[in-house]
């Protein structure tokens, strides 16, 4: 998810406009959706543990209320025309609900998504123009960072 984020920041980047640059994001919510569910599914399988067992559950549970949350204030955000909040809110939401989601996982998840809510409130009160870079450095940088360690120390 870390990569296809840099490369939608790339792509973004270069959008003509504000409805194209929202284009982009919205495919690349709808790809890193795809890839942790599928991520989750090999994960499961390699186990032997079904998809929604009790912690799959709990962990979407958990993390739903947040992606809802974002997904109906982006609907209400664009259609107002206030595009320079939403990285901060998706960036600050995403957080919320990786910390909700990881609170009964490893200690390193809740972090990182402490993580992504620091960055969201540095979007929010960073300069509009900062809000792709700070996109790329959270879903970016976050999940390949946060994924070498969950990878390398807890074996994925």
């Amino acid at each position: 998810m870390g990569a296809t984020a840099m490369a939608a920041a790339w792509i973004a980047a270069s959008q003509p406009g504000t409805a194209w640059w929202f284009a982009v994001w919205l495919g690349e919510a709808v790809l890193a959706l795809l890839i942790g569910m599928a991520a989750a599914a090999r994960k499961s399988a390699h186990f032997r543990v079904p998809l929604f067992s009790a912690p799959g559950r709990k962990f979407v549970a958990a993390f739903l209320p947040s992606m809802c949350a974002g997904a109906l204030l982006t609907a209400v955000l664009f259609q107002a025309g206030v595009i320079r909040v939403l990285p901060g809110v998706w960036l600050l939401l995403y957080g919320a609900g990786v910390m909700a989601a990881g609170a009964a996982s490893v200690r390193i998840v809740p972090l990182m998504g402490a993580c992504f809510m620091v960055a969201g409130a540095a979007a929010l009160f960073a300069p509009p123009s900062w809000g792709n870079g700070l996109l790329a450095a959270g879903f970016g940088g976050l999940h390949i960072l946060f994924g070498v360690i969950i990878s390398v120390k807890y074996g994925g």
